[in-house]
């Protein structure tokens, strides 16, 4: 009998997909990629048309030599790995590894690790993909070049071993250059009214909200403003001038792709990114079910389409028929327009199977795997449920010249509802429908209420809002978001505290460098548009070496350019009046993983170190001892009394030395306006007239 060796890349996915298959098939795992660029050098030839060295990954001699094995008892090896441009590549990189030029090699791939999945593919053998591997190949050539030619310099400019990265940096400049609008931003005021109003015959007073006059919308800036306006709505006639009625019907979402799973996962169930992408790894691999034995539950995690299969469709469309009536099943997907940036390679992510409900499965599940699965068998199937359906009223109402309006609306069909809903629906809020009012109804002013507001600066990036941001701007895709954000975050360029992003003062120095050195590489438009040229490649219309043999002579003449001016700037060790209580040398500051520290230029015979302290030259609005510049644990920077903890003052922006001319409180540094810091107060002026 003829022997069919199958090739993965996880071990977990062995028991999976040898299950599905008979005595003939033996399947087997390489553990992910077998052969990389060196780590000691460059590894790509540039003299010689850039051909990439690749050599065996330390520790998958073993590895490698245990497939070779399996090769010789194979009369046919099929190549199995993830349905991805990686996938791709480590098949190619599998077929040279283990010179199977003399074997019948074919490629498999599938979308989902069921049995039909898994059989339709071995009915569909293919040659390897020669053009998905140069995309990646080139890939991968194009970050070794960033990381190998300009991690040196940060080393040198910094004097520890920083690194940088293609896509990595794009997304530091993006949290910094947030950061800076946050710190920039002058809160402005603003008030909104609202008025209770009586209708003849209801109980319920109507909630209607100021808008402006005949001609428009009006703005309201100040108390002052509130106050004229009052005594105007105060005696004014209440009338409904127009009313319309009618419906409104919410579409039902689209089924996950890689980045609003990671999105929602991080909305509605607190998971990182990165343990977002680890479950639904495990869920896709598969999960042992009682009765049924290890199943993949999802669909592959890794893609940017929402796209479902024909048989996928219908099976969900049988499902929602029988277990919620002919009136919830939709028969179809809302179309959405295709963004160049999307690669559409695979289908939506989605249950394998709907009928295996979250219920079902709960039992085998951990409660991180539960949820998750939970989390996209509900949104696939409400993405093929119909709307839900809501009564609307909209009423515009007059106050002699001006105008308030009534929104109110009332669920009518709840349709995709009645499984899944976005954050909170608009369920019993506001106004309820009211069918008491026309265009001739007279109203009474009950109450009128002002409230005071403050504009707000832009949110800090969170993972969730920055792998957003990242798949709008066409960077990275779906396979890098998670290892981007990881990377950041584990070399202390950023920090994350309840959700949000900040900047470390580390990041700063990392993002300042690459700005002024490599502005190129940190532009969001030429690394979108080398994510282009990537899926060109991937297409077969444009050459993977082209893209190489293109970007390196730009980046070697920035290199250059950078080394000559690092070594004019090149920094010696601050030296400070704090004098090292255990051999009497004045500390100096030095560079750490965590940002800068005090350490004794005796090293190694004296090891002492002490915290850094920044002074600023700036007395304490509360005990007039000196500010300094401190970090939070997790490296966020911060302004503190050095009298701490005995005196509570802290902020988040500097502070200045000159007080409010309005309140007499102390102000801030955002940008280049020095602003009051009880915004209540609002003062700001321009910091350069001050300088100047």
């Amino acid at each position: 009998m003829a022997k069919y060796l199958v090739i993965v890349e996880s071990p977990a996915k062995v028991k999976t997909i040898q299950k599905f298959l008979g005595k003939n098939y033996e399947v087997t795992a390489s553990n992910g990629h077998v052969r990389d660029l060196p780590k000691s050098q460059l590894g790509i030839d540039v003299e010689h048309d850039f051909e990439p060295k690749y050599i065996t990954i330390r520790g998958k001699g073993d590895i490698l030599a245990k497939l070779r094995k399996e090769v010789k008892k194979a009369d046919k090896i099929y190549l199995a790995t993830d349905p991805d441009r990686e996938g791709e590549a480590i098949s190619w990189h599998l077929e040279q590894a283990l010179h199977l030029e003399d074997k019948k090699v074919c490629r498999i791939s599938f979308n989902e690790i069921t049995k039909n999945a898994v059989k339709a593919a071995l009915k569909t053998p293919r040659e390897v993909d020669i053009d998905l591997v140069n995309a990646q190949q080139a890939r991968r050539m194009l970050d070794r070049m960033v990381g190998y030619k300009i991690s040196p310099l940060l080393w040198a400019k910094v004097k520890r071993g920083l690194s940088a990265g293609r896509v990595q940096s794009v997304a530091l400049r993006m949290i910094c250059d947030r950061e800076e609008e946050i710190n920039a931003f002058i809160p402005k005021e603003y008030w909104t009214v609202e008025a209770q109003l009586g209708i003849e015959g209801e109980k319920r007073p109507l909630t209607a909200k100021f808008h402006g006059d005949a001609s428009g919308k009006l703005e309201i800036l100040d108390v002052h403003e509130f106050e004229a306006l009052k005594k105007k709505l105060e005696n004014a006639e209440y009338q409904a001038l127009e009313v319309k009625r009618g419906e409104r019907t919410k579409k039902a979402p689209f089924p996950f792709t890689t980045s609003t799973l990671q999105q929602e996962a991080s909305k509605a169930l607190n998971f990182s990114i990165q343990k977002t992408m680890r479950i639904a790894q495990q869920l896709y691999e598969g999960v042992d079910i009682k009765g049924q034995g290890t199943v993949g539950l999802i669909t592959y995690l890794r893609t940017d389409s929402v796209r479902i299969s024909e048989e996928a469709a219908q099976a969900a469309q049988d499902y929602i028929t029988k277990s919620y009536g002919e009136e919830y099943a939709s028969g179809q997907l809302g179309e959405k327009s295709k963004s160049a940036k999307i690669q559409d390679a695979h289908e939506a992510i989605r249950p394998s199977d709907i009928t295996r409900t979250p219920a079902l499965v709960k039992e085998s599940l951990s409660r991180d795997q539960f949820r998750l699965y939970q989390l996209i068998w509900k949104r696939f199937t409400a993405s093929r449920m119909c709307g839900a359906v809501y009564e609307t009223t909209s009423i515009v109402i007059g106050a002699d010249e001006y105008r308030f309006h009534v929104s109110a609306s009332k669920l009518k069909f709840d349709g995709f509802l009645s499984v899944y809903s976005e954050g909170e629906e608009d369920k019993g809020k506001g106004n309820v429908l009211v069918n008491s009012i026309d265009e001739s109804s007279k109203l009474t002013l009950k109450e009128l209420e002002g409230k005071q507001h403050f504009t707000q600066p832009p949110s800090h990036y969170t993972e969730a809002s920055l792998v957003k941001t990242l798949e709008e701007l066409g960077i990275g895709r779906p396979s890098t978001y998670s290892p981007t954000i990881t990377t950041i975050l584990g070399r202390r360029y950023i920090v994350k505290e309840n959700k949000n992003l900040y900047v470390t003062e580390l990041g700063e120095v990392v993002n300042a460098i690459m700005k002024e050195s490599f502005p190129t590489i940190v532009d969001e438009s030429f690394t979108a548009n080398m994510e282009l040229l990537l899926d060109k490649v991937e297409d077969g219309s444009v050459s993977w070496k082209a893209v190489v043999s293109n970007f390196y002579p730009d980046l070697e003449e920035a290199v250059e350019a950078a080394e000559k001016d690092l070594e004019k700037i090149k920094i010696e060790d601050e030296v400070t009046d704090v004098i090292c209580e255990e051999c009497g040398r004045n500390l100096v500051v030095k560079y750490g993983p965590h940002g800068k520290f005090l350490a004794c230029p005796g090293f190694p015979e004296c090891r002492n170190t002490k915290p850094y302290l920044e002074k600023t030259g700036i007395k304490c609005p509360l005990c007039q001892k000196e500010v300094v510049l401190k970090k939070t644990k997790k490296g966020r920077k911060y302004y503190g009394c050095e009298d701490n903890p005995d005196c509570e003052f802290m902020s988040w922006q500097k502070p200045s030395e000159k007080p409010c001319p309005k309140c007499g409180g102390y102000m801030v540094e955002r940008g280049n306006k020095l602003a009051c810091a009880d915004k209540q107060c609002g003062y700001s002026e321009n910091r350069l007239k001050e300088e100047s």
